[in-house]
């Protein structure tokens, strides 16, 4: 018996529920069923170990960006994965283009770019702090920098901020396309405002690579120094092909050798000084990441 293109379709919408139904625990499994991420098996290894312990808490979930380009009722792949994934959550939905249409229960979805720091303010001001953070968005560096700036401190303490796709960092921008090819034109690809610089301040892996210095903020030697809010309050960051993860926390503790930015006075004794003015050091300016 030949099927018709209904039943076909009818069929494959049921085998995919079911197995998201036998999946629902397991993220390597799950992610490459949506098919929405980019490596979705080697995403879904990364979420499965950092969000299994938080699976079945009640959580304020924020996805920035829900695919589908500009179809208002294409996209949304994610969104309902975690919905599976996580059944006591709330799931949020940010997006430039309205995608209102695929809003169901428990997913909410708000219409806005992720670099328009008063559109943020007004979604957290309505949904109230996140436990999770996920930015899969414009992937533009500069909106993903000014993102994190403006959502992290909107996150609860034991919550984790995701960026996906920092590949981004690595492509060359506009200005840096036209050092080596000769069409005025440049790839859309080159708007994400990577750079070839592995060193460049600009780019998003540059910007987390510098926070993982605020987990030590209590070791620095520099007499004067002041802890900014990310020196506070990131407790620990993991870097993946093409993934960050941020926990934030309570990092104010003392520290080892050091105590406010001084090194403790046994140390100053066992080195034979009073104080560190007897040293004569010239400290170098820290930059503050939340200005960058």
């Amino acid at each position: 018996m030949l099927l018709t293109k209904d039943s076909t379709h009818f069929l494959q919408k049921l085998q995919h529920q079911v197995l998201s139904f036998l999946y629902r625990n397991d993220l390597k499994k799950l992610l490459p069923l949506y098919g929405s991420k980019w490596n979705s098996h080697l995403f879904g290894q990364c979420y499965q170990e950092h969000f299994a312990p938080l699976k079945h808490k009640k959580l304020k979930i924020l996805e920035i960006g829900i695919g589908g380009y500009d179809d208002p009722y294409s996209g949304g792949d994610s969104l309902k994965m975690w919905k599976q994934y996580f059944p006591h959550s709330m799931i949020y939905g940010i997006d430039i283009v309205d995608k209102s249409a695929l809003a169901e229960d428990r997913i909410k979805i708000f219409q806005g770019s992720q670099d328009d720091a008063a559109f943020l303010k007004k979604v957290v001001a309505e949904t109230g702090k996140f436990d999770i953070i996920i930015d899969d968005g414009s992937h533009r560096n500069d909106h993903v920098i000014k993102t994190f700036k403006i959502l992290f401190p909107e996150l609860n303490d034991g919550g984790i901020y995701v960026v996906e796709d920092t590949h981004t960092s690595y492509i060359p921008s506009y200005e840096n396309w036209s050092k080596f090819c000769s069409d005025d034109v440049a790839p859309h690809w080159a708007e994400y405002g990577g750079s070839l610089d592995l060193y460049d301040q600009r780019t998003m892996m540059n910007f987390f690579k510098r926070l993982v210095d605020c987990l030590s903020h209590q070791e620095f030697i520099h007499p004067g120094y002041t802890p900014n809010y990310f020196d506070k309050h990131i407790v620990g960051i993991h870097f993946y092909r093409n993934q960050v993860f941020i926990y934030k926390g309570d990092n104010t503790a003392q520290g080892n050798v050091v105590e406010n930015n001084i090194l403790r006075p046994e140390f100053l004794q066992e080195i034979g000084i009073k104080s560190m003015a007897d040293l004569k050091l010239e400290f170098p300016v820290i930059d503050d990441p939340t200005k960058l």
